[in-house]
């Protein structure tokens, strides 16, 4: 009886071994940048760097936003810059929804915490190899922007 527990405990961990590792499959770039726990100001950006091989292959590129129950909106504005491995840069403003029209949190959350999930470039193709980066600003009405704990970025392989 105990060698039969032991073999479904031993399936079990292996399941859940091969299940975790199968979430992270495709995925190229994954990082965590925390905000200031007063408030985001306006003026601060949130950077991240990563490196590209290939300009073959197509990629999902995601931005991650962690809030706590007490961010005031709706959505949100952000401003992002980009710049390649030669040093162009490119802009663009993005809006997206935290909660539903009834204030329903979207995305998943925990203990006062919610991490959305935002799709910003589906099938993208790099065109040159080598360094990117990738600076992230809010773009709200407000100065002070409270409530936002972490932005997230991460490229995958669709």
């Amino acid at each position: 009886m105990t060698a039969r527990i032991m073999t479904r405990q031993t399936i079990i961990i292996l399941l859940t071994v091969s299940l975790l590792c199968g979430c992270t499959q495709g995925v190229v770039y994954s990082g965590f940048k925390d905000v200031s726990p007063v408030a985001w100001n306006k003026d601060s950006s949130v950077t991240f760097t990563f490196h590209v091989t290939d300009t073959v292959q197509p990629y999902n590129v995601l931005l991650n936003v962690r809030h706590q129950d007490n961010y005031p909106y709706q959505n949100m504005w952000l401003f992002l810059t980009t710049t390649d491995p030669s040093g162009t840069q490119m802009s663009d403003t993005i809006e997206f929804y935290l909660a539903d029209e009834r204030g329903k949190w979207l995305g998943n959350g925990l203990n006062g915490h919610v991490s959305m999930p935002v799709l910003y470039e589906q099938n993208y193709l790099f065109a040159d190899t080598g360094t990117y980066s990738l600076s992230i600003r809010h773009g709200m009405r407000t100065d002070e922007l409270r409530g936002v704990s972490q932005i997230g970025l991460e490229i995958q392989e669709p």
